[in-house]
């Protein structure tokens, strides 16, 4: 039995699992009771993902992300899928340790990886456990939406296809606007960009989201390139382990008068809300957000979670490290809170 009594830091709280699922014979999911007073704490978006808090006799706990693979519409509980990977202590873990009825410290859902609206035509692309937060979002299209949802969903065989069952019954109940292309190593080897360009050039037209390991993103992108698809209408997901502690509470930062006297000045638009605030050129925009009280998201503080993405709409950054973020999404102004510090004197900065 494991159970956790005392979250280590004010964000996080304990949830008690509800039910495991074994998915595959190397994955399976993990259901979580949320209390009704917490219901508004745990709202997510389709694509989002949750931090979990693994016991550590090493090093006292490693952090992990993993990916809702259910949907805040259709789902009654939040639902995350762990996939084990062959030297990945927080997933042999998770799948060795956990039963219905533990209980593990859980920060709030995080992450960009969601569409802003469901009000046009999908296509999907998914590899091995990276159909996580995929499956999220196409599940919200089906019931959100009224458009189309294509799905290529590339595997070693058949037996390592993660949902194969609830994808059978979507495709069934959705016949009309759901079109699921299965792409197994064992029969069709590795997915070339050529290839998937072959599969997308009749969906150029549609918003793309894709997860998957690295050498199947990069054959995803230069596909959708290859296929004419607009740069802004392609969106990833990309999980790096977090080497810090995102659940111990953010220090306070200090700011010296010469600091303050240099400051710039920063517009930052969060939930609708225009904040004013004058922003030291050593200290992140996370660091400032937070100093004044202002409830910014965040997890990894690290740049390596995307938590904190935002969008620099005057003014200019720079970052220290930023690897979750594309060249592309750099240039289109795609910035990560806990990274960036002012260049420029003025800055407006839209999450």
């Amino acid at each position: 039995m494991t159970t956790v009594e005392v979250p280590h830091g004010s964000r996080s709280v304990i949830l008690t699992v509800s039910a495991v699922i074994e998915e595959t014979s190397d994955s399976r999911s993990i259901v979580f009771a949320v209390p009704e007073d917490l219901r508004d704490k745990f709202e997510y978006r389709p694509g989002q993902f949750l931090t979990l808090r693994i016991p550590s006799d090493r090093t006292g706990s490693v952090a992990r992300c993993y990916s809702l693979a259910s949907s805040p519409f259709s789902d009654d509980a939040p639902k995350v899928t762990i996939k084990r990977t062959a030297d990945g202590y927080g997933s042999n873990w998770l799948c060795d340790r956990i039963s219905a009825g533990d209980s593990l410290e859980v920060l709030p859902p995080s992450g960009v990886f969601t569409p802003k609206s469901f009000d046009h035509d999908f296509l999907l692309f998914a590899a091995g456990s990276g159909i996580t937060p995929v499956v999220s979002i196409l599940k919200s299209a089906l019931t959100q939406g009224s458009g189309k949802v294509t799905l290529v969903y590339a595997n070693r065989d058949e037996k390592s296809v993660i949902f194969a069952e609830e994808l059978r019954a979507l495709g069934e109940k959705h016949a009309e606007r759901l079109t699921i292309v299965h792409w197994l190593e064992s029969v069709q080897g590795l997915p070339t960009a050529t290839q998937l360009a072959t599969v997308a050039a009749p969906f150029a037209d549609r918003e793309a989201f894709m997860c998957g390991p690295g050498p199947f993103m990069d054959a995803v992108h230069q596909a959708l390139h290859d296929a004419g698809m607009p740069r802004t209408s392609v969106h990833a997901e990309v999980f790096n382990s977090l080497a810090g502690d995102p659940f111990a509470d953010h220090e306070p930062v200090e700011i010296s008068d010469d600091e303050a006297a240099d400051a710039a000045t920063v517009e930052v638009e969060l939930d609708g809300e225009v904040h004013t605030l004058s922003w030291p050129r050593k200290q992140t925009l996370v660091d400032i957000m937070l100093a004044k009280g202002i409830d910014v998201p965040y997890s990894c503080q690290e740049g390596e979670c995307g938590s904190c993405a935002c969008t620099v709409l005057e003014g200019k950054v720079e970052m220290e490290h930023c690897d979750v973020l594309d060249p592309e999404d750099i240039e289109a102004g795609y910035i990560l809170g806990c990274q960036a510090r002012p260049v420029t004197d003025t800055l407006k900065i839209e999450f």
